[in-house]
């Protein structure tokens, strides 16, 4: 569920945040900025050492390519 936030920035930031971002798009793209900072440390903590495995990287990527090369591959 969506909540109202009031925010107060200066007149530049709004300005430039209207210009760059657009009017219709700001809520989307401050949540957008802000999410990676409330991630749990845990699960960032495990997605980086996830991320610094290079052989476990290496599979998921042939993994990957792997599947698409199925999908280019039709079985009729």
């Amino acid at each position: 569920m969506a909540k109202k936030l009031t925010i107060t920035v200066s007149e530049e930031v709004y300005e430039g945040l209207h210009r760059v971002i657009g009017p219709r798009k700001i809520s989307r793209f401050l949540e957008s900025v802000a999410r990676p900072y409330l991630i749990d440390p845990e699960i960032r903590r495990a997605y980086e050492e996830m991320a610094a495995d290079e052989a476990r990287e290496a599979e998921a990527l042939e993994w990957s390519e792997g599947l698409i090369r199925d999908a280019g591959h039709d079985p009729r």
